[in-house]
């Protein structure tokens, strides 16, 4: 297994992108952000590989608006 294809849960999705685990945790409900969840569960998962892709693909802008 690669290391980018680690499985994350969200408080480690938060420390990666230095975000609020809350945040982190809205995204995913919302489907802004590619999460997982098994059947009953609570917690999302985050395969590491897809929130580095996810960021890549959209990039912060440091303009103001």
């Amino acid at each position: 297994m690669q290391s980018e294809d680690k499985i994350l849960g969200a408080n480690e999705v938060a420390d990666l992108l230095g975000m609020d685990v809350q945040m982190i945790r809205k995204y995913a409900r919302e489907g802004r952000l590619p999460a997982y969840r098994l059947p009953g569960g609570r917690t999302f998962k985050f395969f590491r590989s897809e929130v580095l892709d996810f960021v890549r693909a959209h990039p912060a802008s440091t303009e103001g608006s």
